[in-house]
């Protein structure tokens, strides 16, 4: 069965250019010209990864991303200006899994999207983390606390299986993007802090004194490991 993309963006052209391309390469592609459309899609429809341009008329793709994320935990690769940092930093702020700057090749753009879909889907089979009263189901993408289910974004996702991985040992927020699959992000070290923080408030981490996600000023973040 064909993976199926959700290509939300205004350009004509560069639809017909990607739709061909990636048919050829086993995906199904359908087109959105619009922010409202490419929601709308998204309801009715059902698909594996979103292609979302950052600079549309109307609603950007920014707005776009904040409101697919409000319902779906769906993989989004956001399409970016060249040298737009601001863009990044946003997107991957507010939940977009990726991002990739244009002009781009398509076959750079069958990477990503690739890159992306392992992520969502991992091939480790059966690997489960368990981290005091954390527990992480890593093909199935589902973290509880306490037995509560945790909803997060695919990169809060990532970032906790880094931690999680190694409780008690500081993780350096470059190694984190690195294990995320985000290793060629240059976005500075705001995005992890930002999700960081988003990560502490879904798990019930006190922000102001977090004891379970603790900062090592100028380094990382270290797991807490549960006492024995």
């Amino acid at each position: 069965m064909a993976l199926r993309v959700l290509l939300i963006d205004d350009d004509v052209r560069l639809f017909d250019l990607l739709s061909s391309y990636l048919e050829q390469n086993g995906f199904h592609v359908t087109g959105a010209p619009d922010g409202p459309r490419g929601l709308a899609a998204l309801e009715t429809g059902i698909f594996d990864v979103v292609l979302l341009d950052v600079m549309m008329p109307g609603m950007d793709g920014i707005e776009v991303c904040r409101r697919i994320r409000q319902k779906n935990t769906i993989p989004v690769l956001m399409l970016t200006a060249r040298g737009d940092e601001t863009d990044r930093v946003v997107g991957l702020e507010i939940g977009a899994d990726d991002y990739i700057a244009k002009p781009f090749s398509p076959r750079e753009l069958l990477a990503r999207i690739k890159a992306v879909l392992r992520r969502a889907r991992p091939e480790v089979a059966g690997e489960r983390i368990v981290a005091g009263d954390i527990v992480i189901d890593v093909p199935g993408r589902v973290v509880t606390r306490a037995g509560e289910l945790v909803e997060l974004t695919g990169l809060e996702f990532d970032l906790l299986c880094a931690l999680a991985r190694r409780p008690g040992r500081v993780v350096a927020r470059d190694a984190m993007l690195s294990e995320a699959g985000r290793g060629d992000v240059i976005v500075g070290e705001r995005t992890v802090d930002v999700h960081i923080s988003h990560l502490r408030q879904k798990l019930g981490d006190d922000p102001r004194s977090p004891r379970l996600i603790k900062t090592v000023r100028g380094v990382g973040y270290v797991l807490a490991k549960e006492k024995s």
